[in-house]
């Protein structure tokens, strides 16, 4: 019996992107909005999605095995709180990007990264994935959505984990469409913010900031942190930006933190997952994310030890590390 249990179990594993991909095209079809206001059937659905209507019941009996949909005995579907999270305001533009193809051809390709420790990305696109998003806008518009919906959770976290009320200028480097930046300068209302990033990245950020009523205490600057970053916080931050580079680009953009922090001081935190030294089942989104970083911008997730190394090269010494109720862990480290 334990033989069958296993094999059951390693047949359901090695199929598993299937129920991913039935999540995905639930998404793609705008499901989960259609049905956050009741029960319908997958005729009704069909009609307005431009699907075709057996089809369609097929994938709803599907999801429904998965947890996301419920069936009642009319033959209606519904959403369950857990397939709420397949919403757009929610999880649904992650459900994309994971289920789009330029991100499953670089998986499709891991065993390249494995046997090379190159990026399958680029092994597959023959570029970097920035380049490809700099190429492809529409792709860039799904990385953006989905980093902004992992983003908002993490965001909330940090806000309340980290007291950032002492500082009067908090630079949030890498700092993407602000979401990050304006969890803090709502929590504390005395400071001010400092956004870099890349050209277009800003312009998407300045639009946020306004919206969010916030831009009038917030300087933004475009530029590239391969190349410079600009002085003048009383802390520094940077949000999984860490994790997405390799030597030594890695070591070259910590140095060019330090050396805008100069004398005065300011903490330096990284916003990053610490993967553990020792490694149980409860670690797979972690491990899993490493391989991501492996085969898709070439970065890696790391262990304690391995911050305490990385951030010393470039005149850090990490100080403490701070849990949130998420998977991402506040590195704090000070300048030497």
């Amino acid at each position: 019996m334990a033989e069958l249990n296993n094999r059951q179990a390693m047949s359901r594993l090695m199929r598993s992107y299937r129920q991913a991909r039935c999540v995905g095209v639930a998404v793609e079809l705008g499901l989960a909005e259609r049905l956050s206001a009741g029960p319908r059937t997958a005729t009704d659905l069909a009609d307005e999605v431009g699907a075709h209507a057996p089809s369609l019941h097929r994938l709803l009996r599907a999801l429904v095995a998965i947890g996301v949909v419920a069936q009642d005995g009319s033959d209606r579907y519904a959403l369950t709180p857990f397939g709420e999270e397949m919403r757009q305001d929610r999880l649904g533009p992650s459900a994309r990007f994971f289920n789009s193809e330029h991100h499953l051809q670089s998986w499709l390709h891991l065993d390249h990264s494995i046997r090379t420790g190159e990026r399958a990305f680029d092994h597959v696109y023959g570029m970097r994935n920035w380049d490809y998003y700099a190429r492809h806008p529409d792709q860039a518009a799904i990385f953006d959505g989905a980093m902004s919906s992992i983003t908002a959770p993490v965001s909330k976290a940090v806000a309340a984990a980290y007291d950032f009320s002492p500082f009067q200028v908090v630079a949030d480097l890498g700092g993407g469409d602000g979401t990050l930046l304006t969890e803090i300068l709502h929590r504390s209302p005395s400071i001010r913010g400092l956004l870099f990033d890349l050209p277009p990245v800003v312009e998407r950020a300045r639009k946020k900031l306004e919206a969010s009523g916030l831009l009038g205490r917030c300087e933004l600057v475009a530029g590239s942190f391969l190349e410079m970053v600009p002085a003048g916080a009383s802390i520094y931050m940077m949000k999984t930006i860490i994790h997405d580079w390799e030597e030594p680009a890695v070591g070259m953009i910590l140095e060019r933190c330090r050396a805008a922090i100069g004398d005065s001081g300011a903490p330096f935190l990284l916003i990053e997952r610490v993967l553990p030294e020792k490694i149980g089942p409860e670690d797979m989104d972690d491990l899993l994310a490493d391989l991501d970083m492996l085969a898709n911008p070439g970065g890696q997730e790391r262990t304690e030890p391995e911050y305490v190394a990385l951030l010393q090269r470039a005149g850090f010494k990490l100080d403490r590390i701070i849990q949130t109720p998420t998977p991402f862990k506040i590195v704090e480290s000070l300048p030497v």
